[in-house]
């Protein structure tokens, strides 16, 4: 299951909380200094494709992902900015690690909140150390934690100034359908933004990032690219549907009236049951094989509150957007109406059928 996306605002949320005193002089210095060596690592596009000492394969993403970007900015009327017109090469696999938490029996992210950008429901690291530090310092608190590398994250269009966020190492060789939705999820965290409410933000990047991405690849896209990408379509539809199939029989769990040592024996036989029905769907359908084994070796409550975060409304919003004849300006015009709602009228709106 692809990751993008949550790693979210971590520049934005160390430079928000500088002086507040509601994170540390560390978090802020990790986080800046983190993604100003990014920015240093990268150099635009075009310089980076007329190297010499780049492969013909890594010319040839880079050229797709500005086809891609433009195809953002005038099919799908997202902002026209120095964003994606970088790239660096990190030489690690993830720009950012994420952390999460959520109490032993409850499927509530904890969250973090900051004076100018809200509440997220996640920690980002450019250091997977500082990660793991993290999440064993809540661990010792009795949540459950979970730590997971991140491809790409937005800073909102806050680093628009100093070049943008950049295409990276870690997602562009990813297959040309996965590469479109990521693009797109992550520059759309540009048009709206509700800072108090993470799955609001995430529901909508990710419906923007399957609208578009059919659209690009229905005008753009190869047969052979259009039938891999609805072959994995249909494997994540079926592991969405899983998950949040086990995280209702979890829900209810700790929604019950059960003494809390019976609640922790139920969720112990329904965690071991849903694990053994992940290797049974894994080997029947997908042949053996699956993108979420790591996912499954760290499910708990955290991992199951992010997955929730980037699904829960995308109905809604997919919904929106027919209503508004699938018109983009006026979708994006009605998201950020809504995004500057109190989070109940929001969530309320959303729903409504009209």
């Amino acid at each position: 299951m692809a990751a993008w996306g949550l790693a979210g605002t971590v520049l934005l949320m160390a430079v928000a909380s500088l002086g507040s005193g509601c994170t540390s002089v560390g978090y802020y210095a990790q986080a800046a200094g983190g993604h100003l060596e990014l920015m240093r690592l990268s150099r635009p596009v075009a310089e980076v494709m007329q190297d010499a000492a780049t492969p013909p394969a890594r010319r040839e993403r880079l050229a797709l992902s500005q086809r891609l970007r433009d195809f953002a900015v005038s099919e799908l009327r997202l902002p026209d900015n120095s964003s994606y017109r970088r790239y660096a090469d990190l030489g690690r696999e993830a720009v950012v690690w994420n952390v999460v938490a959520a109490p032993e029996l409850s499927l509530e992210l904890k969250t973090w909140c900051y004076p100018l950008m809200g509440c997220a429901g996640y920690r980002g690291y450019f250091n997977r150390a500082d990660a793991d530090a993290m999440a064993a310092a809540l661990r010792a608190q009795g949540l459950e934690a979970s730590v997971y590398g991140v491809p790409a994250y937005s800073t909102l269009g806050w680093s628009n100034w100093l070049g943008g966020d950049p295409l990276l190492n870690t997602f562009i060789g990813w297959p040309e359908s996965d590469l479109a939705r990521l693009i797109f999820h992550e520059v759309s965290h540009q048009v709206a933004y509700a800072g108090d409410d993470t799955t609001f933000n995430e529901s909508f990047a990710v419906a923007v990032e399957r609208i578009g991405g059919r659209r690009w690849l229905a005008l753009h896209g190869s047969e052979a690219a259009r039938a891999e990408a609805a072959a994995q379509e249909q494997r994540r539809a079926e592991f969405r549907a899983f998950a949040l199939r086990w995280r209702g029989e979890l829900a209810a769990i700790y929604a019950s009236a059960d003494a809390d040592a019976a609640k922790r024996a139920r969720k112990a036989e329904a965690m071991a049951r849903m694990r053994a029905e992940y290797a049974e769907i894994k080997a029947a359908r997908w042949g053996g094989h699956a993108g979420w084994d790591d996912w499954m070796a760290r499910a708990n409550n955290a991992a199951l509150g992010v997955m929730a975060a980037y699904n829960e409304l995308v109905p809604q919003f997919e919904a929106l957007f027919e209503r508004e004849g699938g018109d983009f300006d006026r979708f994006y015009a009605r998201v950020k109406d809504l995004a500057a709602l109190p989070k109940d009228q929001r969530r309320a709106k959303l729903a409504a059928p009209s």
